[in-house]
């Protein structure tokens, strides 16, 4: 079992940039690919980007591409996300979760495991 908490939310003004951290206990934290997903009022909970657990690959969704990157540390059982270039439609509350040998990187249902969340909120 894995518990996952997420930081680093907060008001930004749009073209700005958050590090979102999501800091995971248990000691087979590489065992787990880490996603992202985002929840804004209204909308289902959508795809940012996953980590794999073998390290090898990254996703992300369209709509963030070239603006977020994520990363792993392995060593400190953690993954970020660094969000660059913000925009208000980024606007969300913003979920890490871990899927143990997971492939399914894009596929909320496929986790197991889920933070409460942290708030991001990007004005114009």
């Amino acid at each position: 079992q894995v518990q996952l908490v997420e930081s680093g939310g907060g008001l930004v003004q749009a073209g700005g940039s958050l590090r979102l951290s999501c800091a995971a206990s248990g000691r087979t934290f590489n065992s787990y690919t880490i996603g992202w997903f985002r929840q804004s009022p209204g909308k289902e909970r959508a795809f940012v980007a996953a980590f794999s657990w073998n390290g090898r690959s990254t996703d992300y969704a369209d709509s963030v591409k070239g603006r977020f990157t994520i990363s792993r540390d392995n060593a400190k059982n953690t993954v970020y996300l660094q969000m660059n270039s913000l925009k208000p439609e980024d606007t969300a509350i913003y979920y890490c979760a871990a899927d143990q040998w997971g492939s399914g990187a894009s596929m909320a249902d496929r986790y197991e495991y889920w933070g409460q969340g942290t708030q991001v909120t990007v004005s114009s």
